[in-house]
């Protein structure tokens, strides 16, 4: 069994990134800028947004962070985001999730312009995905597509099963493991909280990607000899032992699965820290207009 180390991962792609970076300033060129808009107090979100601020200083971009309470009006933040789409600084920027029920999540995430949307969830975005045509992807499924490239995992032919069918994870990540492409050209069976019988799928499995956020779901029983298993799963469950009063679990029970599997992610320290990265790889592809002329 492999470990598949997304923190080691993550850290090669952002020495990569630092150094486009440093290069782009030794020949003049304007540093790539982030900017975050982070509405509320969540503690997930607080704490998410300040690692991309941080993430954004190791490699060289500059970064902005806007902030607004729970009670800000839906006009005034679409009136910040057409701010953003106008200015020359910013080279790509987020609208951290979730948003407040008074705020219509969709009508915010269409109002970014894609040509700045590097987390890949405008309709524009993912309708290029779709159409296989160069556009950013949502960043998680863009970190698991690096993850099984850069430990050289086959796909083409394979049997991936995806547990899971949000916007964010696991419809991208199951038409991108459809794609004739590599890592991709696999059969994909896309699974989810309704499905019957997800033993009988997943013990068919080459390569499952679970993220569908119920802890300790997979279990040793319905994977076989062998398979690839990627955990997208970071709940926060009780733990009396720890100073946070919480630790993070999986959607995988990883001590009893991890014997059968050629390859898995750890939770934490699996897909996690890759979502920032490509976060990153985004807003510099942006920056040099690589998607969008």
């Amino acid at each position: 069994m492999i470990l598949l180390d997304g923190k080691k991962t993550s850290e090669t792609i952002q020495q990569e990134i630092a150094a486009e970076v440093a290069e782009i300033k030794a020949k003049g060129g304007k540093v790539p800028h982030l900017a975050a808009i982070l509405v509320g107090n969540d503690g997930g979100s607080v704490t998410y947004v300040t690692n991309k601020v941080l993430a954004c200083e190791r490699v060289g971009f500059g970064s902005t962070l806007v902030r607004y309470d729970d009670d800000v009006t839906e006009e005034e933040l679409l009136s910040k985001i057409q701010e953003l789409n106008e200015s020359e600084e910013v080279d790509g920027f987020i609208v951290q999730l979730p948003l407040p029920k008074h705020i219509n999540t969709q009508k915010v995430l269409e109002a970014v312009d894609p040509k700045k949307d590097v987390d890949g969830f405008h309709p524009a975005n993912v309708g290029r995905m779709v159409a296989g045509l160069t556009s950013f992807l949502p960043a998680t499924p863009y970190g698991i597509l690096q993850l099984i490239e850069r430990y050289g995992i086959e796909t083409n032919g394979k049997h991936c099963v995806v547990i899971g069918r949000s916007n964010i994870v696991g419809s991208p990540m199951s038409i991108l493991m459809a794609k004739a492409a590599y890592p991709g050209n696999a059969t994909v069976t896309l699974c989810h909280r309704n499905t019957v019988d997800l033993a009988y799928h997943t013990r068919q499995a080459d390569i499952i990607i679970a993220a569908v956020g119920l802890p300790g779901l997979l279990k040793a029983d319905m994977v076989k000899e062998g398979a690839v298993v990627i955990d997208v799963g970071t709940t926060r469950v009780p733990d009396s032992t720890r100073k946070s009063g919480y630790r993070l679990r999986g959607d995988v029970d990883f001590d009893n699965v991890a014997p059968k599997c050629s390859y898995i992610t750890p939770v934490p320290g699996g897909v996690g820290p890759l979502t920032i990265a490509m976060l990153l790889k985004n807003t510099l592809r942006a920056a040099r207009k690589e998607v969008y002329a």
